[in-house]
């Protein structure tokens, strides 16, 4: 069993055909038995980025809601969401200015930080990072986490 933090940009892979998306289901299936967690933002992403897809038209309305629905139902039944706190915050804001990162990058980097930090104290399997944002996989490699990129895998 390997424990990873999905990034948006990795998760909604998982929810629409792109480069990486077979990683991605194969490493989320419920019975590969991993541990995968996310930051509660990236739930509204992944809702944002599916529908825009649907009103583009690059996907019907019929498939959005079915996706949005098994999305849905993983975020209640797969997922171990980290809450956005105002330590969560705190550091993002620290490490958009240390590392240059968009808003919602850094949000995305400090929550996966806080799953590194509490497994580390409590001496468990290490997580790895995944996500397809390279500027956030340079930040998160600096910041001494494991990470993989789905398009390359």
């Amino acid at each position: 069993m390997a424990v990873y933090f999905f990034d948006s940009s990795a998760l909604v892979k998982r929810y629409a055909q792109e480069s990486g998306t077979t990683w991605i289901i194969q490493t989320a299936d419920p019975t590969a038995a991993h541990l995968l967690y996310i930051a509660r933002i990236t739930a509204v992403e992944v809702i944002s980025a599916l529908t825009r897809r649907q009103r583009g038209g690059s996907v019907s309305q019929g498939d959005a809601t079915r996706v949005i629905q098994d999305f849905r139902y993983d975020l209640s039944h797969q997922y171990r969401v980290v809450e956005i706190t105002a330590a969560v915050i705190t550091q993002a804001m620290a490490l958009a200015q240390m590392h240059a990162l968009r808003g919602y990058d850094a949000v995305q980097l400090a929550a996966a930080l806080v799953v590194h930090h509490m497994r580390s104290t409590l001496e468990l399997s290490p997580m790895v990072l995944v996500s397809a944002d390279r500027d956030l996989n340079t930040a998160a490699t600096a910041e001494g986490l494991s990470v993989t990129n789905p398009n390359e895998g």
